[in-house]
């Protein structure tokens, strides 16, 4: 353990932003670039509180569900922005420190060790940072660093005892692509039988097509249904709704 840990978490501390829909975000560049996860900013307009107490508008400019980012561009300039660390040079057994606000907790501190790096057996290709360390919900979208500080990753869940981070390598990449990618609008989880639909943002093509919370989409997974939005253009899905027949809807995408 680093005799400094105290200066590191106060430093990691002033760098982690409580976003109001319910988890953290990390000051990613000075502009006012904010990187948290696409589950924690669900709608386009946030509210995004500062260490110092100061209370932001952030509007959502990008978002990747399948790697669960979110970038955000806040009204503040000239701040302070995390040291960032290239994620491949992870070893097991690196100290692991993260910063979020769970439970209402704000800034709370977290250590644990670096698990290992890469895909998950039995999820799917994407790569993860894996800590052995206690994170709660309010954790979502804060920073994992190592014992100085730089940010490794971005953390988004836990799986079993270990908590899951998008590495830092992945975030960069996020951030350099010039282009909005298309969107459908809902919030899904996988379920035995499809995809439960949870929720639809207003006016997205989803909702143009009619779909509704509790739709069961069919027939695909989620890796699929990210690689046809992806695509672009238009859709067709295949979903039930109140356990009756399988229905079908073409769906425009839009950015």
């Amino acid at each position: 353990m680093p005799a400094d840990l105290g200066t590191v978490a106060d430093e990691l501390r002033r760098l982690t932003v409580h976003v109001r829909d319910g988890g953290a975000g990390v000051i990613w560049r000075s502009d006012g670039l904010i990187i948290t996860n696409a589950h924690v900013a669900r709608s386009n307009r946030q509210r995004v509180e500062l260490f110092d107490g100061r209370v932001v508008d952030a509007t959502v400019t990008r978002r990747d569900v399948r790697r669960d980012l979110a970038l955000l561009r806040a009204d503040f300039s000239n701040a302070s922005a995390v040291r960032i660390r290239d994620s491949n040079e992870l070893r097991s057994g690196e100290l692991a420190i993260a910063i979020g606000h769970p439970l209402g907790f704000r800034g709370a501190l977290s250590t644990g060790v670096i698990h290992g790096h890469g895909p998950i057996a039995g999820w799917d290709h994407l790569p993860w940072v894996q800590a052995d360390i206690r994170l709660a919900p309010g954790n979502s979208g804060g920073p994992l660093a190592d014992a100085e500080g730089r940010v490794v990753g971005i953390n988004t869940m836990i799986a079993g005892r270990l908590g899951l981070a998008v590495p830092s390598n992945a975030v960069r990449a996020f951030v350099a692509r010039e282009t909005q990618r298309a969107a459908l609008g809902v919030t899904i989880r996988p379920v035995q039988a499809g995809l439960l639909v949870l929720e639809v943002q207003p006016d997205s093509p989803a909702a143009r097509a009619s779909l509704l919370p509790g739709d069961l989409l069919t027939g695909l997974s989620i890796a699929e249904l990210y690689d046809a939005i992806q695509a672009g253009g238009i859709m067709t899905l295949r979903f039930a709704r109140g356990g009756r027949r399988v229905r079908e809807v073409a769906v425009r995408l839009a950015a």
